[in-house]
């Protein structure tokens, strides 16, 4: 659930990436900026980029991300979002941190920006979004920040740093609205994507046979991971204990977090192998996920597929977490759904013990996988017909046309 913060990031001999002025003040179009922190802030933004310069190809678009959106066309002002820290784990770095923020809010005053597009990383990003409001570019949010979560008292602080929210989940538009922040529903990219279960079934050879089939998804983070691997790997190992024919698949999202499990691990257990990058393959194979929390619980959604959420942390942080957060729910099909379809145990400073129950409660019975996956079909309702990338294009060009921040 938490936005982590990334933190390295690459400069010229100058201390910090200059905006190529006189390119930025001749340009046809308006001048865009997206800035993300974490790879799943890339992630988000790279289709976005890449609808906008389809649609747009007069604009210049730089950013402060990762590879995708490098990928996907904008000019590279920096990079931040290689890998991302989260929670307390961030605060040994919150210099580095400073110094980035700062970095960028330099090179804001070398450009002419008519839109700077802040992705998630709400703490990142708002003093960012200080500075290009002060520089007269207007702000467009793409990815709510989650106050409906925590922290509601940075209402007021997002209603004056931002023009519009693009907002990823049905309910918050309203929620929002109703605080005097304008959002609008774009769906969310994970959701609103061709996916081709034939083809699918296709790329699902060299995956292990066996029955039942589990799928692991330790997160993308590197501190994720290193803090959910092995509480995973225990629930699958006292599961297969009880029925030896079950396999299992661990889903590195990179060859670096491949890595850090192989490092925590060591030698793998019996019946469990590992794969990188082939996520939806391996959501199409299993016959159940245990997942951390955060984005990759919609991908398995997407796919209708059961699953079973987690999100290990310290003690102090798990006690923490319940003060925080005032959300009934933890996870996000079950937010959307307003319903807990999936068992969540997020967070959870406990063993495996209550999560391998709930697997096998699954597992042993087709009716509750099927009234698991009904859950799920139906809280995909609210998302069919909206195009992700061309809805929060259309949005932030709209927000060009109503021409800079007056007054500025």
């Amino acid at each position: 659930m938490g936005h982590g913060i990334e933190l390295g990031w690459q400069s010229g001999g100058s201390g910090y990436p200059a905006c190529v002025t006189s390119q930025t003040q001749n340009s046809s179009g308006p001048v865009v900026l997206f800035t993300a922190f974490e790879p799943s802030g890339d992630a988000l933004a790279a289709p976005v980029i890449e609808r906008l310069l389809k649609t747009h190809p007069e604009w210049t678009v730089y950013a402060w991300g990762g590879d995708k959106m490098e990928a996907a066309g904008a000019k590279m002002a920096g990079r931040t979002a290689d890998d991302g820290a989260m929670g307390l784990g961030a605060i040994s770095h919150i210099r580095q941190v400073r110094r980035q923020i700062k970095a960028i809010q330099r090179w804001i005053k070398t450009c002419r920006l008519m839109v700077h597009v802040p992705v998630d990383s709400p703490a990142a990003n708002f003093p960012i979004c200080k500075a290009s409001r002060k520089a007269g570019a207007r702000v467009v949010h793409l990815a709510a920040p989650q106050m409906w979560a925590w922290g509601r008292w940075r209402v007021k602080k997002l209603k004056r740093l931002t023009d519009h929210v693009l907002c990823l989940l049905p309910f918050e538009p309203r929620w929002f609205g109703e605080r005097g922040i304008k959002g609008t529903f774009v769906g969310h990219p994970a959701i609103n994507r061709e996916l081709s279960a034939e083809d699918l079934k296709s790329r699902l050879h060299g995956l292990p046979a066996g029955a039942p089939r589990i799928a692991i998804l330790p997160g993308s983070r590197t501190q994720e991971v290193r803090r959910n691997i092995r509480l995973l790997i225990s629930a699958f190992n006292e599961l297969r204990n009880r029925q030896s024919t079950l396999s299992g698949v661990i889903v590195a999202s990179s060859q670096e977090t491949a890595e850090v499990i192989h490092r925590k691990l060591g030698e793998f257990p019996v019946g469990l192998s590992m794969v990188v990058g082939m996520r939806d393959e391996a959501i199409a194979w299993s016959d159940l996920a245990l997942t951390v929390s955060g984005t990759v619980t919609l991908d398995i959604m997407r796919q209708c597929h059961p699953m079973i959420g987690v999100y290990k942390t310290g003690l102090i942080s798990c006690i923490g977490a319940k003060l925080l957060l005032k959300t009934k729910y933890k996870l996000l099909p079950n937010i959307i759904a307003d319903d807990e379809i999936v068992p969540e145990f997020v967070p959870w400073c406990r063993g495996a013990g209550k999560i391998i129950t709930k697997a096998q409660w699954l597992l042993d019975d087709s009716r509750r996988t099927a009234a698991h996956q009904h859950g799920l079909r139906r809280a995909l309702g609210s998302y069919k017909g909206h195009d992700f990338a061309g809805e929060c294009a259309k949005a932030i060009a709209d927000i060009v046309k109503s021409g800079p921040v007056k007054d500025a």
